[in-house]
């Protein structure tokens, strides 16, 4: 079975290394300021002609808490009024964006994402919505995947309804943990009452898909009260899990400067968390995706794996990988054809540049042939734990041993140690690797001897 795991404590010590998640490949810490603008355009217009589906990512950087733990592209505020200027410039990017599409390309993916895009208010959400619709090509039968991340201290039932009124039938619950202790420490105060609530509202208006995120590793956190809310969390039946590993990189992200670092669990107690949660998870019978996701085996990503079709993207793992992404809003990624391109993570500089009817657009990377042939490997490793030369031969006009010979050493030795399964036509991730897999391709990542690891957070 695809989601069997076999947990190797050892094998875990040796290869939890700091590196990429790969939801793209080069990553983006490859991005520079040498793309821009004009190469964005130059990719819309082949998108066009292309007549590619989209798949749309809208960032909403505004929270009214300042949760500790948190790396996203977000500001912090209690003045509802600052979403205004924000949305007129994003209303202005959509514009923009919109007139080097055409109007038949659909909108098979939406994602709203931040920050709390239930920051804001009914109305301008409404609003939001209905300039998306104006100029991109949104489906109106229900058949696209069209989420939204809620913060269940920031929705309520007229909330949800009007999220589905406008088309959402996806919902991300962020839970990360539900002892009281936990949430103290990390400024994050949030009822089990409070979450079944939105998930209720969510399943009575027939959203089609809830997915609740965890976080292990934060400070006060033990395997035994850890345990607890991933049965807690089980419970409530979501149709997907995530459960992330803290990163405790305060020299990065200064809200994770108020942690008590002596409160953190030591690297064993995180084991052993992830360790039982997955023991939980999989005797509740849910499937391990790969890379921290979880999913019931009848939600499309486990159909997808077992098909050989899931795809890996800036959104994690997708059914849509097929798409070009178009991200609107501060730091908002696009993945169109073989560009990347970054809006400017900073508000005021977004802001400007749209104010001066110009895109935000402050960095990227353009993909060259070894790029796209290392970022298939990656992908195929990824999402399916296998790997058949042949296919890459055959897209790329390469001889697979021969172009990544260098390699082979490494490959062999993980090979010996019962990551991986190698031969002249193959490479398969054994159980005891699939936990493993960013590792498994990070041997095949040009640019990482390059990069300073301390960047990215660890395997585990």
């Amino acid at each position: 079975m695809l989601d069997a795991i076999r947990w190797d404590t050892d094998l875990i010590r040796r290869y939890d290394l700091a590196g990429p998640r790969y939801t793209s490949y080069p990553t983006a810490v490859q991005f520079n300021s040498q793309v821009g603008t004009f190469d964005l355009l130059h990719a819309l217009r082949d998108s066009r002609k292309a007549q590619r589906p989209l798949s749309l990512y809208v960032h909403v950087p505004f929270c009214a808490n300042i949760c500790y733990y948190c790396a996203c592209n977000k500001v912090i505020t209690k003045d509802r009024g600052r979403a205004l200027p924000y949305l007129q410039r994003l209303e202005q990017e959509i514009q923009l964006i919109a007139c080097h599409l055409d109007p038949s390309q659909k909108v098979e993916q939406l994602h709203f994402g931040g920050g709390t895009p239930t920051f804001l208010s009914h109305d301008e959400l409404r609003h939001l919505m209905a300039q998306l619709r104006k100029h991109f090509n949104l489906l109106d039968d229900d058949s696209g995947d069209y989420g939204i991340e809620i913060d269940p201290r920031e929705a309520d039932w007229s909330t949800m309804g009007l999220l589905r009124e406008l088309g959402f039938n996806r919902v991300s619950i962020g839970l990360q943990d539900l002892d009281p202790a936990v949430q103290r420490a990390v400024n994050r105060l949030q009822s089990l009452e409070e979450t079944r609530a939105v998930i209720d509202a969510a399943r009575t208006l027939q959203f089609r898909s809830i997915n609740i995120d965890l976080i292990y590793g934060l400070p006060k956190q033990t395997a035994e009260n850890f345990a607890r809310t991933v049965d807690e969390v089980i419970s409530l039946q979501p149709d997907r899990l995530s459960v992330f590993n803290y990163a405790h990189l305060p020299e990065r992200f200064m809200p994770q400067r108020r942690i008590n670092s002596n409160d953190l669990p030591a690297p064993a107690e995180k084991l052993n968390m992830l360790q039982r949660t997955i023991e939980q998870l999989t005797a509740a019978g849910y499937r391990y995706i790969g890379m921290d996701h979880f999913a019931l085996p009848d939600d499309e990503l486990a159909i997808a794996q077992e098909e050989s079709t899931l795809q890996r993207n800036f959104q994690g793992y997708t059914t849509h990988g097929h798409c070009d992404l178009i991200g609107l809003g501060v730091s908002a990624i696009s993945q169109i054809g073989d560009l990347y391109c970054q809006n400017s993570s900073d508000l005021n500089q977004y802001q400007n540049a749209l104010a001066s009817a110009q895109l935000g657009t402050s960095r990227g990377l353009l993909c060259n042939q070894d790029d796209r042939l290392r970022r298939a490997v990656i992908q195929q490793l990824i999402c399916s734990f296998s790997l058949a030369f042949a296919q890459i031969e055959q897209a790329f006009n390469i001889d697979f041993r021969g172009y990544f010979s260098e390699l082979w050493p490494q490959l062999r030795a993980m090979a010996e140690d019962g990551l991986i399964e190698l031969d002249n036509e193959k490479i398969v991730v054994l159980p005891a690797g699939r936990l493993l897999v960013r590792s498994v391709c990070m041997v095949f990542d040009a640019y990482l001897e390059q990069q300073n690891r301390q960047r990215f957070s660890r395997v585990i």
